[in-house]
């Protein structure tokens, strides 16, 4: 097993009085890919939010226990939680590119980060996009409208505009789940190409996807972690009877 990326330690996630995550341990590994499954409702997305604190921004809501990014716990009152989107980004269900170029999607981060040197923003834009795998499609359309591009396009995009920031780890709430088959293939393509320098963790209804993309699967239902390791195993020899059924569609 690689050194742990993120580790979770007895999380619990609270929405006013509803618990929606109950006590969840997780050692998420480096430069891999983490597949999240389950029913819908079950709360594979909420975890998810968690590990960047995207559910700061929900009313009511209260977390217990740890989580460890590199060893340091993010939810301490001094944690910067800006430095900590940009280490730990995050690709949404649907397509969200900005109004505007292509380039100026993918500049976007690095301009608020402060960077201004035209040839310094040219090239991380061009790596990002080749990167995301992008480059060879948009390469003549940079100054145009990223409205413009297809829904596959899109999403890879916001993959590259993520790349630009120079996160660490890539949180994937269903990235393929408004895509056709083959600009899904090609997002799961991507997803194996960027696990070479990225720690990734998708969220996934599609089992088969779990099944080709990941390396480890986590099982969720009912707020519970019901049982991970590695993707193989889980979908051959579940330890547990629940998986067991979910993954061979007995519910869910």
């Amino acid at each position: 097993m690689s050194k742990s990326k993120i580790s979770v330690k007895g999380l619990s996630l609270y929405y006013t009085d509803f618990k929606a995550l109950n006590d969840v341990n997780l050692e998420v590994p480096e430069n891999k890919i983490t597949a999240l499954i389950g029913p819908s409702g079950c709360g594979k997305s909420t975890f998810l939010k968690t590990l960047n604190r995207m559910n700061d921004l929900i009313e009511g809501v209260r977390i217990e226990g740890k989580i460890l990014v590199d060893g340091g716990d993010i939810y301490k009152p001094n944690v910067d939680v800006v430095y900590l989107r940009k280490m730990v980004g995050m690709v949404f269900q649907r397509p969200s590119p900005f109004p505007m170029s292509v380039y100026d999607n993918v500049a976007y981060g690095p301009r608020i980060h402060g960077i201004t040197n035209k040839q310094k923003l040219n090239e991380i834009v061009e790596k990002s996009l080749r990167d995301a795998v992008l480059w060879d499609e948009v390469r003549d359309r940079l100054k145009k409208s990223a409205l413009g591009l297809s829904g596959g396009q899109q999403q890879r995009l916001c993959v590259a505009r993520l790349l630009a920031v120079e996160p660490e780890v890539l949180l994937m709430d269903e990235p393929t789940a408004a895509l056709d088959p083959i600009s899904t293939l090609k997002i799961e393509e991507l997803i194996r190409v960027l696990k070479k320098k990225y720690t990734i963790i998708i969220v996934t209804h599609n089992m088969q996807q779990a099944a080709r993309v990941s390396d480890i699967t986590a099982f969720f239902l009912t707020g519970d972690l019901v049982e991970w390791g590695d993707t193989d195993t889980m979908f051959t020899t579940p330890k547990d009877k629940r998986t067991e059924d979910y993954i061979t569609g007995r519910f869910g």
